[in-house]
């Protein structure tokens, strides 16, 4: 219900060696026992949309054939969390040696492989399509990220104090997931791959309101109010343990972000 369509773990003489890197990459890490701040968490931001980046590729056939499986779900999102690992190692062995920190490093890598693989995709279909509808997706994102947000300090001043530009970015990337997808599901005629989104959308079609407003905003509203509960769940995980907490919501945010930036792409260039 939860797993999208497509979702298939690839044969294995690409699982085992992906498993092996991305286990070795994680245990590197854990041995390395970085901090993971906020300004940690902000420079994988441009990973989570190289990610999603590489999956719109796998979505319009760009990869050869005999490699193309490497960009399905959930390949894609290992294979960009591993080398996002690896580049951040280097960023950590950088620090160590007092040249720089960690995080412009990771942050400048990540941004290169996204406009590379975002360019690639304009390239692929020829250029963009009809801006208008992405666009207003990510305006009305931040829109609603902002007032959501300044109403969650309003009211629960602890929890944005400790989750900070982490849980904003839960917050903004499960938002923009919400409004991308009901747009596209109401407007642009979209489907949705995932089982249990498609129940909540067809849920919000079967409403009084659908007739005007559409049945989409049923999905964006679900996606807040989890990204809110999330959000509050962890403050004190955060407070507790705040490499671990923020690290683990760091992962929440891409699995909200990640897709969000898929469908936004996604409906650029189709």
């Amino acid at each position: 219900m939860v797993l999208p369509e497509g979702f298939a773990l690839p044969p294995a003489q690409f699982l085992v060696p992906l498993a092996v890197a991305a286990v070795a990459v994680a245990a590197a890490l854990w041995s390395a026992d970085p901090p993971v701040t906020d300004r940690t968490v902000l420079a994988f931001v441009p990973w989570m949309l190289f990610g999603s980046s590489l999956h719109v590729l796998h979505r319009f056939e760009a990869y050869p054939d005999d490699l193309a499986v490497l960009f399905g779900t959930p390949s894609v999102y290992v294979i960009t969390g591993t080398v996002a690992g690896a580049v951040w190692l280097g960023g950590i062995t950088l620090e160590r040696t007092g040249a720089v920190s960690s995080e412009p490093p990771v942050a400048a890598v990540g941004t290169l492989g996204f406009v590379g693989a975002a360019a690639t995709a304009v390239g692929v279909q020829g250029g963009f399509g009809d801006v208008f509808w992405p666009l207003l997706s990510v305006v009305l994102t931040v829109l609603v990220t902002a007032g959501v947000w300044a109403a969650l300090g309003r009211r629960y001043e602890r929890v944005a104090a400790v989750t900070g530009a982490t849980g904003a970015l839960v917050v903004f990337g499960h938002t923009l997931d919400g409004i991308s997808t009901a747009i596209g599901f109401d407007v642009l005629g979209a489907s949705e791959e995932v089982p249990l989104s498609l129940l909540i959308l067809e849920a919000g079609h079967a409403l009084p309101t659908a007739e005007y407003v559409g049945g989409g905003w049923l999905f964006a509203v679900v996606k807040i109010a989890l990204a809110l509960v999330i959000v509050g769940l962890f403050r004190e995980y955060v407070e507790d343990a705040p490499r671990q907490g923020r690290a683990l919501l760091a992962l929440l945010a891409a699995v909200g972000l990640g897709p969000g930036a898929h469908n936004v792409l996604l409906f650029l260039v189709t």
